[in-house]
């Protein structure tokens, strides 16, 4: 691939110089993407005055970056600035038709320029996350010596999906989702912009511009793309809310099963329903199903939620959970839905308690930090010839002997005889066991 990234139509004119040329038939979004830092809408946060992104931008001297954020962010309108206003040349590849041997090309082409003129190459890779770990480290070189700057662009997190020495060598920047009030911002600029924008717009209902902005999910493209849709099918009539939900119909969740939206939210479900939110569970269930998550990973995370976060306090919750996961298997989508729906709801409303699981963290460290001391030897099994002359078993007492079915011995070890794992919270059904715990471990010689 050349190293000619717009066409200025004087026939050779390298990037970074003259204007890029857009064809008046390109899609709206194509058309409305912003040429200047000052046109972008949002990402103040890493574009704004003053900050080290804009400087080196402006100086025509980018560093290496990786843009991460969701779709219609602005990824690649950035990317396409800073090589507007970068001292040397631009190459642009995608990852996903790009493989090694386009990327040695680069690297060839690159070397040659830095020796014939000395002039610099950025290197603008699209869907970073795309490449394997060997395309990866057939660019890391180029990096290492300066021979390349990078700028690559992901919607997956590049902590999950790029290699740990190109990240160290590049300075990550995330991206928000846009703000329904800039998505508007966009919108009506499109409406307002004879040359690039929509020629002799119909009117649009402000009402239908602010839901396009709200439905768009922060994904500019998403709503440019729909506003032209709508405005052809108004046919020079008013746009109204029911032109721009035709022209959305139904919008693809943006969410990955191997990536980091995976694990942001299954994260907010245990997180809302830990903290007894059950709008907030119930929605993030949504999301996850809407998105095609498995169900039986989020009938894992409620068994698993269940004891870490309920525990004692409910014991049911347990039950439910592991009911709904027996039901995930036997019904499956689309039933399924409403078994999850049961649980979650449960989950979210029970009690809560941890005691379970700092309890058993609390052995289990116990064990870590002094390995696993040995049981007395009344407790020890004396079924084996050979035993009782060891003394295994000798003054062992059986529990269902005494009163109570308690029986007043040791069961620790001699050094933990007065360690305590278990601290019930006295939530739910819990405050029963603590009543119960202090009772047994009175009698027990523990209290």
């Amino acid at each position: 691939m050349s190293d000619q990234l717009f066409d200025t139509g004087d026939g050779g004119a390298a990037a970074g110089e003259g204007a890029e040329a857009i064809p008046p038939n390109a899609p709206l979004a194509v058309r409305m993407r912003p040429r200047t830092l000052d046109e972008m809408v949002g990402q103040e946060h890493i574009v704004g005055e003053g900050s080290a992104l804009r400087a080196a931008i402006e100086s025509g001297r980018p560093h290496s970056a990786i843009l991460y954020g969701p779709p219609g962010a602005g990824k690649t309108t950035l990317a396409r600035i800073a090589a507007r206003m970068a001292d040397g040349a631009f190459e642009e590849e995608s990852a996903v038709n790009a493989g090694k041997a386009e990327i040695r090309g680069v690297i060839e082409r690159a070397r040659e320029r830095r020796r014939s003129s000395g002039r610099p190459t950025i290197l603008f890779l699209d869907e970073i996350h795309r490449f394997n770990k060997a395309q990866q480290d057939a660019l890391l070189p180029a990096v290492e010596e300066g021979l390349l700057t990078l700028i690559g662009a992901t919607t997956e997190n590049p902590y999950f999906e790029v290699n740990s020495a190109l990240i160290s060598r590049s300075q990550v920047y995330e991206l928000a989702p846009l703000s329904p009030g800039q998505v508007e911002e966009l919108l009506r600029r499109a409406l307002a912009d004879p040359e690039r924008g929509i020629a002799d717009p119909p009117p649009v209902a402000d009402e239908a511009l602010a839901m396009l902005a709200e439905r768009s999910g922060g994904d500019a493209r998403t709503a440019l793309s729909a506003l032209e849709r709508a405005v052809e099918r108004a046919g020079g009539k008013e746009v109204d809310v029911a032109a721009v939900e035709d022209a959305l119909q139904r919008r693809a969740i943006s969410y990955d099963r191997q990536g980091d939206r995976h694990y942001d939210f299954i994260s907010a479900w245990i997180k809302s329903t830990r903290g007894s939110d059950v709008d907030a569970s119930l929605y993030y269930l949504a999301v996850m199903l809407e998105g095609g998550e498995d169900p039986r990973f989020i009938a894992r995370r409620m068994v698993i939620l269940a004891s870490e976060d309920i525990g004692n306090a409910d014991p049911m919750a347990l039950v439910v959970a592991d009911a709904a996961a027996r039901a995930v298997d036997r019904v499956g989508l689309p039933e399924c839905a409403l078994n999850l729906s049961q649980a979650a709801i449960y989950l979210a409303l029970a009690p809560k308690s941890n005691a379970a699981t700092t309890a058993i963290g609390a052995a289990r460290e116990e064990v870590r930090r002094h390995g696993a001391q040995t049981p007395p030897d009344y407790l020890r099994d004396a079924h084996y010839p050979g035993a009782k002359a060891l003394g295994r078993g000798k003054g062992y007492q059986y529990a269902h002997d005494h009163p109570g079915n308690v029986a007043a011995q040791q069961y620790l070890p001699d050094p933990l005889a007065a360690r305590t794992f278990y601290e019930p919270t006295g939530n739910g059904r819990e405050k029963a066991f603590g009543e119960r715990l202090a009772e047994l471990r009175r009698r027990l010689g523990r209290g």
